[in-house]
C-alpha cells in the first residue's frame, strides 16, 4: 500500500463522519455531491472552501469546525468489535439498496455486515398485534429462516419483534433496521433481543451513534427495510399503520409485497386488505412466498458472484457473503462450501446433522444451502433436509 493510500483511508473515514453529522445535508444532496466531486474528501473540501448548492451556511460552518466530542464518540463506536460503517462508495454496500434513488449514503452496522448481501424478506406489522397475528408472524419467519432467507424488520413491538425472535429461535439470521443511532435500542425493553440480533445478525442504522429516536426517523427507517429486502410481508396492519409505509416503499421500489388477509371484522386486517386492493399479493403459505422470491434470490446471488469475481481479495463468509479471501471467480466454493458439499450425500440430510459434520452454524448453513439450491446443485427435501442433486 502506498503512502498516499495509507493517508487516504483515515481521511476518508473522518470526512464521512463529519458529513454524516452536517446539519441539513440529506442523503440525496450528499449523493449528488459525491457524483459531482467524485470522492468524499473532495466533497468535504468543496463545502469548506465555497458555497455549494444544497448546503446551508450551518452545514458549511459545521464542516469547518465540527464537534470533536461527537466525532470522537463515532470513532470510539467504530473501534469496537463487530462495529462497521458501510458507505455508498464501498463495493460491499448492499446492492439492492444502492440501486435506489432514495438510498442512504451510509449505514452503521453492529453485527455481521455481510448479511446485508443475503436474500432478505421483510416481515412487518402492527405494534399491537393479536395473538393470531403474532403466531402467523412467527410461523412465516421460522419457515423462511429455515429456507435460508434472512428476516428483516424494525425491532418494534408486536409483529417486528415476533419475526426477529422466531428467526433466531429457528437458528436463522435476522436484521433489525433502527430509527435511532446504532448504539441505542428503542423500545428499551428490546435490549436483550437487540443483543441476540448482534450475535446472530445485524443492527443497521443510517443515523450516527447517539442519535435519539424521532418521529420523522421511522419512515426513513421503513424505506431501508423495504430497500434491503427482495419482498415485504405485512402480517397485520391497521389503515394508519407504519407498516403500510414500508409496503408502499416496496411497491415504489418495484419489489414484491405480500399481505395476509383477515376477518372483515378485524381492524388490524384492514390495512392488509387495502394493500391487496392496491396490488399486493394475497398470501396464505410461506411456500408461495418462497416460490415467488426464489428467482430474485438467484439474481442477487449472481450479483454476489460478480462482486467476488471482481475483488479476489474480498470475502466469502460462512453465509456466502463478501469476505476476505485470496481466491478468484470461484471464491464462493472455497473452504466451507467445499466441506459442505462433501458432507452432503444423495440421501437427504438434516441441518443438525450437517452442522455436526461440518462444524458450521445453522445460520451459515442455511444461507449456503440456499445459494447452492438456487444454483441447482442441492435440492431441498421434506422436513428441512437437503441432498446433492443427482446428475441428469
Amino acid at each position: 500500500m502506498s503512502d498516499r493510500q495509507t493517508e487516504e483511508i483515515p481521511a476518508a473515514l473522518d470526512a464521512w463522519l463529519i458529513l454524516l453529522r452536517a446539519p441539513g445535508i440529506g442523503a440525496v444532496t450528499l449523493r449528488r455531491l459525491l457524483d459531482r466531486y467524485g470522492h468524499v474528501v473532495a466533497v468535504l473540501q468543496a463545502l469548506r472552501c465555497s458555497a455549494v448548492e444544497g448546503a446551508s451556511d450551518a452545514a458549511r460552518n459545521w464542516t469547518r469546525q465540527p464537534d470533536t466530542v461527537l466525532l470522537d464518540a463515532d470513532r470510539a463506536w467504530l473501534a469496537e468489535s463487530d462495529h462497521h460503517l458501510l458507505t455508498i462508495d464501498d463495493p460491499d454496500f448492499p446492492p439492492l439498496l444502492r440501486d435506489l434513488a432514495s438510498a442512504p449514503v451510509a449505514l452503521f452496522v453492529a453485527g455481521d455486515p455481510n448479511l446485508l448481501w443475503q436474500a432478505q424478506v421483510a416481515i412487518v406489522g402492527s405494534r399491537n398485534a393479536s395473538h393470531g397475528g403474532l403466531a402467523t408472524a412467527r410461523g412465516f419467519a421460522k419457515t423462511l429462516a429455515g429456507s435460508g432467507f434472512t428476516i428483516t424488520s424494525g425491532l418494534a413491538e408486536g409483529i417486528d419483534a415476533a419475526a426477529h425472535e422466531a428467526a433466531l429461535d429457528a437458528g436463522g439470521s435476522t436484521i433489525a433496521v433502527l430509527g435511532t443511532g446504532p448504539d441505542l435500542v428503542y423500545p428499551a425493553r428490546h435490549r436483550e433481543l437487540a443483543a441476540r440480533i448482534v450475535a446472530n445478525g445485524a443492527l443497521v442504522s443510517e443515523f450516527s451513534p447517539g442519535t435519539p429516536g424521532k418521529a420523522e426517523h421511522f419512515p426513513r427507517r421503513n424505506r431501508i427495510i423495504a430497500g434491503l429486502a427482495l419482498g415485504t410481508l405485512v402480517v397485520e396492519a391497521g389503515v394508519r399503520s407504519g407498516s403500510l409505509i414500508t409496503a408502499r416503499h416496496a411497491l415504489e421500489f418495484g419489489r414484491e409485497v405480500f399481505a395476509i388477509p383477515g376477518s372483515i371484522h378485524n381492524p388490524l386486517a384492514r390495512g392488509c386488505h387495502q394493500l391487496i386492493r392496491d396490488g399486493a399479493r394475497l398470501l396464505e403459505t410461506a411456500d408461495e412466498l418462497i416460490a415467488d422470491l426464489a428467482p430474485l434470490a438467484g439474481e442477487l446471488g449472481s450479483r454476489l458472484r460478480e462482486r467476488l469475481a471482481s475483488a479476489p481479495e474480498e470475502i466469502v463468509s460462512q453465509g456466502g457473503s463478501p469476505k476476505r479471501t485470496s481466491s478468484g471467480s470461484n471464491a464462493h466454493r472455497d473452504g466451507d462450501y467445499q466441506n459442505l458439499l462433501a458432507a452432503l450425500g444423495h440421501d437427504a440430510v438434516g441441518l443438525d446433522q450437517l452442522a455436526a459434520r461440518t462444524g458450521l452454524g445453522v445460520p451459515a448453513l442455511s444461507s449456503m444451502l440456499l445459494l447452492l439450491e438456487l444454483e441447482g446443485e442441492v435440492v431441498a427435501a421434506a422436513g428441512g433436509s437437503y441432498a446433492r442433486r443427482s446428475p441428469a
